[in-house]
């Protein structure tokens, strides 16, 4: 009698996709996410028993649960083929549980592309679950469980009903009040610049120089008396030039997209959502009905924090590269890139599984979002496969009456990279110089006009979604499937809130931050939610037992519960209104900003007697 297998994957767009691959003895089911978790109704772990968790079937997915039951039975071999992190590691787990599977009928398979040579691969090859990334994964939903469940009532009952509290999202939301307080703060300081226009009398050519400072030293004008002072030294005196430079400065292409750097580009050059990107991403990894092409996986697993690039994924941009715009937009060496210590490194960057298929090749196939998130993840990968751009730079030093000026230019003699992607900037760039004469040591130069210009230094900007994910990148807070959702609870939440593409704190998001750094130091301490994610790391590779973690964790967590409810008896906190310029046309008060069902509003301060 044939064989019968069972694949269970989360959702039907890979099922569809990896049942394209299998042959008639496999069948494809999607268990639609998580089938079993801790209850919502109650924190659902048992502390006085060693944090033993209390996971119950998901209510509404009985009949899901029955239904794969059956197909399990009827099956030789169930292959638990969720996605390749922890979480995905933890459904196969406790599908494994709900399904009644022995260790021998149920095998673990991952994929870190959805494409016919990875899924066969993979099937030939399965593994048992591994327990240590199930236990890394418990460790995180028990923790986040244990904070969100017994410090939200405390948020509740002292500030405002319907508030909640996390680990990595009250760091978050004290990076931004942070932020929003260093602005605040902010003193600005007086500067002056002064640029000149000189003209080349041979050439007849003007140029602009930019102060630099005397005598050899760099010197920034803080005052009018400064800068006045320069321009008596130099407006009727000669300028010389004192040095020429002339080089070739190579670029190098960035690296290819981790979550993080995926995230913050899609932010800055597409405007999308940190959480708008991943569902997206998703999208693309489990599979897009391509014309022509049936359904394909079109990216690499989307949440990694690794530079790591198949030699193969290597082969074919090179081929790609060549064929498209010559040998010579191909280095000398194939490049790699150096993932960061502390990375995890479980998968690949994130690139197209088949960069022969460009973006406008199978534009039609794809959504407007789906299309402009392929691109630029087809564009940045194959750019960190190609030779660096290559600029003519030529700098001139000017001198007069001992002041020293500066003048640059830079030309694009090959664009190499540059001809498929250049990385977005959260800040403006210097613009590049206007072309210079063709001057030599010792050369002169007239003076044809002088142009100072005050100026103050400005404040650290907010942050936007992009940085605000960098930042927590850097800080080591959260991890690669953790920083969508914590800018979007932290919203959600209305603990900050959105002005264009800045992130700014509420009042409500300034006290809770000010309550958990009074009372609960630790959890809003960036060090100690970084410590946090290098104890569950260490968790995921054996050698920290996930039940140790929770009880080093607990007994002050406990006690710093008991002091807050103890010194916060009887009190509660109240929240500022936010007051808005709006005029109310009833009776002339600033209108302040209310929130309410349907998200923030405008209120008359004066309600009810002003209606």
């Amino acid at each position: 009698m044939a064989e019968k297998n069972l694949v269970i994957v989360e959702s039907p767009a890979k099922a569809k996709t990896i049942g394209k691959y299998l042959g008639r003895s496999y069948t494809v089911k999607a268990s639609m996410g998580h089938l079993r978790d801790l209850p919502k109704s109650k924190l659902g772990i048992d502390i006085e028993h060693d944090f033993e968790p209390d996971y119950k079937p998901i209510r509404g997915k009985e009949a899901l649960i029955r239904e794969l039951k059956e197909a399990a039975k009827e099956s030789d071999t169930v292959y638990l083929a969720t996605d390749p992190d922890r979480e995905g590691e933890a459904i196969s787990w406790h599908l494994k549980y709900l399904l009644d599977l022995n260790d021998q009928k149920a095998r673990r398979v991952t994929f870190n592309e959805i494409t016919k040579n990875v899924v066969q691969e993979s099937i030939a090859r399965p593994r048992e679950i591994d327990q240590n990334l199930v236990d890394a994964q418990q460790a995180r939903r028990v923790l986040d469980r244990i904070v969100g469940y017994e410090l939200s009532p405390l948020l509740w009952k002292k500030v405002r009903r319907g508030l909640s509290a996390g680990r990595v999202q009250s760091v978050a939301t004290r990076m931004v009040d942070e932020r929003e307080k260093e602005i605040e703060s902010f003193k600005p300081e007086e500067y002056w610049t002064l640029d000149a226009q000189l003209l080349d009398e041979p050439s007849h050519k003007t140029f602009t120089a930019h102060y630099y400072g005397k005598n050899g030293k760099k010197f920034e004008p803080s005052s009018r008396e400064e800068i006045d002072a320069v321009i008596a030294d130099t407006k009727s005196a000669v300028f010389v030039v004192k040095s020429v430079k002339r080089a070739d400065k190579q670029r190098s292409p960035s690296p290819p997209f981790t979550t993080s750097t995926l995230q913050q580009e899609a932010s800055r050059k597409l405007n999308m959502t940190p959480r708008r990107t991943m569902a997206i991403a998703q999208q693309l990894y489990e599979g897009v009905d391509v014309a022509g092409e049936g359904t394909v996986g079109l990216i690499t697993y989307m949440r990694t924090d690794s530079l790591r690039i198949s030699a193969e994924a290597q082969a074919q941009a090179k081929t790609v590269i060549c064929s498209r715009y010559g040998q010579s937009y191909y280095p000398a060496s194939t490049r790699a890139y150096k993932t960061k210590a502390g990375a995890q490194d479980a998968h690949e960057a994130i690139r197209p599984t088949h960069v022969e298929l460009d973006p406008e090749q199978i534009q039609s196939s794809l959504s407007k979002d789906q299309y402009r998130l392929y691109k630029l993840i087809w564009s940045r990968f194959l750019a960190t496969q190609m030779a660096n751009a290559i600029y003519d730079t030529v700098s001139i030093d000017t001198e007069c009456g001992g002041h020293r000026f500066k003048s640059s230019h830079q030309s694009l003699r090959f664009p190499g990279f540059i001809a498929v992607y250049e990385e977005g900037k959260d800040e403006e760039t210097e613009a590049v110089g206007s072309p210079l004469p063709d001057l030599q040591e010792g050369d002169q130069a007239s003076i044809r006009s002088l142009d100072k210009q005050q100026h103050f230094t400005q404040p650290p900007a907010h942050y936007t979604d992009a940085t605000l994910i960098r930042a927590m990148e850097e800080q080591g807070i959260g991890r690669p499937s953790t920083y969508a959702p914590t800018v979007s609870t932290i919203l959600d939440r209305e603990y900050v809130v959105k002005e264009g593409k800045y992130l700014r704190i509420t009042n409500l998001g300034r006290v809770v931050t000010a309550l958990m750094k009074e009372r609960f130091s630790d959890i809003a301490d960036l060090k100690f939610t970084a410590n946090m994610e290098q104890r569950l790391d260490s968790v995921e590779e054996g050698k920290t037992a996930w039940k140790d973690v929770l009880r080093e964790f607990y007994g002050d967590f406990e006690q710093d519960l008991e002091n807050a409810e103890k010194a916060l008896d009887g009190a509660r906190i109240k929240v500022p209104d936010e007051v808005s310029e709006e005029i109310c046309p009833e009776c002339g008060r600033n209108l302040v900003v209310k929130s309410g069902r349907f998200g923030r509003f405008l209120a008359c301060p004066g309600y009810p007697e002003c209606t």
